[in-house]
């Protein structure tokens, strides 16, 4: 008798309906989900079936969240703990007076998310090669820090550790994002906070390692101690990136739904997101600086990045976990840029002492890192159709690097030469301080009229 196998390969729309019906029929008819079995077609044929392993739970999928928070943790982790490479930076003869160096930051975080849309694409288009995506621009990140390790000038650094590093890492991240979101469906906004407050849990620690290491060692042997700790920690985790659905012989997979582009929520949720972005990486990136013209140490400029961290940590978290227990997502944006306005005009702008600095951190890293786990959020906001959520996620991802890229240039232009300890935000950072409240001010009055119109225009507003 002839034996036909048929591989179910579904799309991310047919797999929300699909899942419940299988993991309901496996219950009932006694099978394991994630094997094989044989079922007779009308014709009297053997038909075998590939059955998947269940989502939302399961060695494999807390596997593969694991593994992706690891990476995450360490590898985006270090970008946007640059705070304390740039202190370093502007302190070395050879670099001293350079208006550039903050580009070497921006250019690695900017290229991760104004490459998101592209990233996106190509890794929908090709799933088949998403692993030996990950084992292409892992090594190119880790080399962009070695190389980096043998350059003498603000451009070749930029080039390096700024330029090749955020290659690398754009173009491993979303293989991972889109394993993530084939393994975690119903939990998906608790799963895509763990993988955002990644980031947050390595800044509690790394910008004291850095710190230590720069003091220590200098640049160069610094990079290359973390080029090879980064190798050691994430190289075995590679096997364990596996996605859930198994890969479309042709090529390609599902066609993505593009409607949101027509609804006009999805605008205000851009806007939004690229208004906060704008004044979003200040904080994270001077407060080191600002630190140290306080007469602070290098030392306490790195502990308050790393309680900004923790604090980032537990809040993303926690509202990725709102966000599946259906919380408001308009209501959230609202409430955490308010409370992130609040926090940099009266706490960062009056601080004069480390504990105030340490206030600000934490309150700012939980409230105002909110806008990460809300993309998932958003997504769900615009379409109920889980093949848009990748594109949703890496548009905003996009929105939120232009504020990213546009760090350096912003910051020239706001930094004052002088500086007077007793003025607000040491005068230097004034401008600073009030650019970076009146983003969150505004990212929040975007959204407010939102609320505020009657719930039947919401509804045909939200469809236009």
């Amino acid at each position: 008798m002839a034996t036909s196998v048929t591989t179910i390969s579904e799309t991310f729309v047919e797999l929300n309906y699909w899942d419940q019906q299988r993991i309901s029929s496996e219950r009932r008819d006694g099978l394991h989900p994630g094997r094989c079995r044989e079922t007779p077609d009308p014709e009297g044929e053997n038909v075998v079936i590939q059955q998947l392993l269940p989502a939302d739970g399961g060695p494999a999928a807390w596997r593969l969240l694991i593994a992706a928070f690891v990476f995450e943790a360490l590898l985006w982790g270090f970008p946007i703990s640059f705070g304390v490479f740039q202190d370093y930076y502007s302190k070395q003869p050879e670099f001293e007076g350079s208006s550039q160096i903050a580009l070497i930051g921006t250019m690695a975080q900017g290229l991760c998310y104004l490459g998101a849309p592209l990233s996106a694409v190509l890794t929908k288009r090709f799933p088949k090669y998403h692993r030996q995506q990950i084992w292409v621009a892992w090594p190119i990140c880790i080399g962009g820090l070695v190389a980096a390790s043998f350059t003498s000038s603000v451009g070749g650094l930029i080039a390096t550790q700024g330029v090749m590093y955020g290659l690398g890492f754009i173009i491993l991240t979303y293989p991972i994002i889109c394993m993530v979101d084939e393994w975690w469906i119903q939990r998906k906004g608790m799963a895509f906070g763990a993988i955002s407050c990644a980031s947050g849990a390595s800044g509690a620690a790394m910008p004291f390692i850095t710190s230590a290491l720069l003091e220590k060692y200098g640049y160069k042997t610094t990079l290359r101690i973390i080029a090879v700790a980064m190798t050691l920690l994430t190289g075995p985790l590679i096997p364990l990136l596996k996605g859930r659905l198994p890969p479309s012989e042709q090529g390609a997979v599902a066609r993505v739904n593009w409607s949101f582009l027509k609804k006009s929520l999805f605008y205000i949720y851009a806007t939004a997101t690229l208004v906060q972005s704008l004044g979003f990486f200040f904080p994270a990136i001077y407060l080191p600086t600002y630190a140290t013209a306080l007469g602070l140490s290098a030392t306490e400029g790195a502990l308050i990045l790393a309680t900004m961290s923790i604090s980032q940590t537990f809040g993303q978290f926690a509202i990725g976990f709102m966000t599946d227990k259906k919380f408001p997502v308009t209501g959230l944006v609202i409430g955490c840029s308010a409370i992130a306005t609040i926090a940099v005009l009266a706490i960062w702008g009056l601080a004069k002492s480390l504990g105030q600095l340490i206030f600000f951190s934490i309150i700012y890293g939980f409230f105002a890192s909110a806008f990460s786990p809300l993309r998932v959020g958003m997504g769900k906001a615009v379409s109920d159709d889980p093949s848009a959520l990748v594109a949703t996620y890496a548009i905003l991802c996009f929105c939120q690097g232009i504020g990213n890229v546009l760090v350096g240039p912003i910051s020239s232009a706001l930094l004052s030469q002088r500086a007077a300890v007793d003025a607000y935000a040491i005068w230097r950072f004034r401008n600073m301080v009030i650019f970076t409240g009146g983003s969150m001010f505004l990212s929040a009055v975007v959204v407010v009229p939102w609320l505020l119109w009657p719930r039947q225009k919401r509804i045909g507003f939200s469809h236009s």
